[in-house]
C-alpha cells in the first residue's frame, strides 16, 4: 500500500483539494485499495475546521467527491506512517522538515516536483483563484501517480 499525506499551511484549501483529487484519480484507475491518502496542516490555525467553502465549491464543480472533515496538524508519527509527505510550497517543505526533525528517508516533496514545471501550488486563501490551484493540483497528482506506477 502506498501512503501519501498532502500538506499545506492550514489544511483547508490546497491539501484537502490534493487529497480528494488524488483519491478520485486512483479510484478511477481502480487502485483505491492500493493507496492510503490523507491531508494535514503545518500550522494549528485551522485545526478542526472543515474544507474552506470555496474549495468545496471548486471540488463540486469539477465532480470530485469529498468528505467533510476537520483540519489536523502533522505529527512526527506521520513521518513513520506515510511513504510520502507532499507539501504545496517551499514554506510547507521547510516546516514539514523542521517539524519532523529532518528528512532522513527522503519522503518530503512538493506536489509539483512530479511535473515538468516544478513550482509552488498557488494559494487561493490569498489570491482567491481556486481554478488555478485546482489545475496545478490536477497536474501534480497526475505526475505523482505516473511516478508511483513506474
Amino acid at each position: 500500500m502506498k501512503k501519501i499525506l498532502m500538506i499545506c499551511h492550514g489544511n483547508i484549501c490546497r491539501s484537502p483539494m490534493a487529497e480528494f483529487v488524488m483519491k478520485d484519480a486512483v479510484e478511477k484507475r481502480g487502485l483505491s485499495a492500493e493507496y492510503q491518502i490523507d491531508s494535514a496542516a503545518t500550522s494549528t490555525e485551522e485545526i478542526g475546521n472543515d474544507i474552506y467553502p470555496p474549495a468545496q465549491s471548486k471540488l463540486r464543480e469539477k465532480g470530485i467527491a469529498f468528505e467533510h472533515r476537520g483540519a489536523r496538524q502533522i505529527t512526527r508519527q506521520d513521518y513513520a506512517d506515510y511513504d510520502l509527505l507532499i507539501g504545496m510550497d517551499e514554506a510547507n517543505r521547510r516546516n514539514i522538515t523542521r517539524m519532523m526533525g529532518g528528512d532522513p528517508d527522503h519522503k518530503v516533496y512538493l506536489l509539483l516536483d512530479f511535473t515538468a514545471d516544478p513550482h509552488p501550488i498557488s494559494d487561493p486563501w490569498y489570491n482567491g483563484d481556486f481554478e488555478t490551484t485546482y489545475q496545478e493540483v490536477q497536474a501534480g497528482v497526475a505526475g505523482l501517480i505516473k511516478m508511483l506506477e513506474k
